[in-house]
């Protein structure tokens, strides 16, 4: 089985989710969105699983510096933006044998679900 965690190492959610993992004995690869931006087959993959509105970074700056002309972008407006600013996506991204499981990190069980 092959995990894929998304993010950024500074990203405190994502530094939560690899210490589940790590705490588990799951191994995984790290993929640094900065590093290696995910492609737009990526993309599609992770909106065709999850959606776009689940896939959104609300709370970043890259979101708040779109302006009000995201509030009427489209599904493909957003898997444009995502592949133009990976920063837009929501933290981390897993997938397991390149299927999208889970998007975002709030306890160590619900993770350990999705990639079991």
């Amino acid at each position: 089985m092959a995990i894929v965690v998304w993010g950024i190492p500074s990203c405190g959610t994502v530094k939560k989710a690899r210490a589940a993992l790590d705490a588990a004995g799951v191994a995984f690869e790290a993929r640094d969105l900065r590093a290696t931006p995910p492609t737009r087959a990526d993309v599609d993959r992770f909106v065709a699983a999850l959606g776009a509105a689940a896939l959104k970074n609300t709370s970043g700056g890259s979101y708040r510096a779109l302006g009000d002309a995201k509030d009427g972008y489209s599904e493909a407006d957003w898997r444009a933006a995502f592949v133009a600013d990976p920063m837009l996506l929501k933290r981390p991204i897993v997938e397991v044998d390149g299927r999208t499981v889970a998007v975002g990190f709030k306890d160590a069980d619900a993770l350990l679900r999705a990639v079991r």
